[in-house]
């Protein structure tokens, strides 16, 4: 099968920072899926181990945590899907990645995919999805309920990927003030565009910025990048007995300042299931289940934002090159294998 990897962590510019191979075929055994890859995505979690993490000795390291395809094969324990089935997901970090034309997957966190969206569109969102729901509903603890409330929510990098996601749930499904934040015209829009109440410049003092609209402090806020640099101003910004998510790998950080105000912290990997075989595993299967409900209900829009054509080497260089640069807005979809 046509797959794109790597042997040895290199900087993207490197000739041999992604490569097209050829590799053997996988096999579906127990609960795994074997999907026929349509479509994928690019996320930061790519660069940074492309950058950062080997091949074993010999072998070959398949990058790539979004997926959409159709099952060609199921193991025997096999329960929630069937062969033809359209499927979307982020896959396992502890396994070989979606950048190739077959994948196998743990049913436990598939979900099936939109009907209203094709395989492009339906890739930019299954990692940031479960990305930003379990952040806001497992490890913040927001309620699912639009009755107005006190809630004030600040999503630092909310034209990213997961601020794409994380401010149209927010806003959709619960009852907060969703606050985000951007630093240029595009993408200030971009996050007006996706729901969110106010919008406010994050290369500024956050506590200023969020004076200029009228709020002293927030109840909630989501760091998404840049922690270390905003983290001063997180702890100024919020109030007294709130409660802070983070999900990027910042400079150490001094917690000891959230303790004054008896403010809690949350990180948020949507690996954690999948890497520990947690026994509710199958919560991702769900929450994609759901996701992909809201989709077809209009509820929830595709961010995929840039087509940079066929899965191969060269077009996944460019979209890490465009990640590893920070000005990308919202996802990098790919779509279909070069002949």
């Amino acid at each position: 099968m046509k797959a794109i990897a790597y042997q040895n962590a290199h900087p993207i510019t490197d000739e041999n920072g992604l490569q097209d191979v050829v590799l053997p075929e996988p096999v579906a055994t127990g609960r795994d899926l074997l999907v026929e890859v349509k479509a994928i995505s690019v996320n930061p979690v790519d660069t940074k181990v492309r950058a950062n993490a080997s091949a074993e000795a010999g072998g070959w390291k398949v990058l790539g945590w979004d997926a959409t395809g159709v099952v060609r094969a199921a193991g025997p324990d096999v329960t929630q899907f069937k062969v033809g089935d359209r499927v979307w997901y982020a896959g396992d970090i502890t396994r070989p990645g979606t950048n190739a034309e077959l994948h196998l997957v743990d049913e436990r966190i598939v979900g099936h995919m939109p009907a209203s969206l094709d395989f492009a569109q339906a890739a930019a969102l299954p990692l940031t999805s479960i990305t930003a729901w379990e952040m806001l509903f497992d490890r913040l603890r927001l309620k699912a309920d639009t009755t107005p409330t006190n809630e004030r929510l600040l999503i630092i990098g909310a034209s990213g990927g997961v601020g794409s996601i994380m401010t149209q749930l927010a806003r959709r499904l619960t009852g907060a003030t969703v606050i985000g934040t951007a630093s240029r015209p595009e993408t200030e829009a971009w996050v007006r565009e996706l729901g969110a109440h106010h919008v406010i410049n994050h290369t500024r003092p956050l506590a200023e910025e969020l004076r200029r609209i009228g709020i002293d402090q927030v109840t909630h806020v989501v760091s998404l990048t840049k922690t270390d640099q905003h983290f001063p101003h997180i702890v100024e910004a919020i109030a007294p007995q709130g409660k802070f998510g983070l999900i990027d790998d910042p400079e150490p950080i001094d917690v000891r300042l959230l303790k004054r105000k008896s403010v809690s912290l949350h990180w948020e990997l949507m690996f954690t299931r999948s890497m520990f075989g947690t026994e509710d595993m199958i919560a991702q299967h769900r929450l994609l289940d759901e996701m992909a409900r809201l989709v077809d209900a209009g509820t929830i829009r595709s961010t995929a934002a840039e087509h940079f054509g066929s899965i191969n080497a060269a077009n996944l260089k460019r979209a890490h090159a465009l990640l590893e640069s920070g000005k990308a807005r919202g996802k990098i979809v790919l779509e279909g294998f070069t002949g």
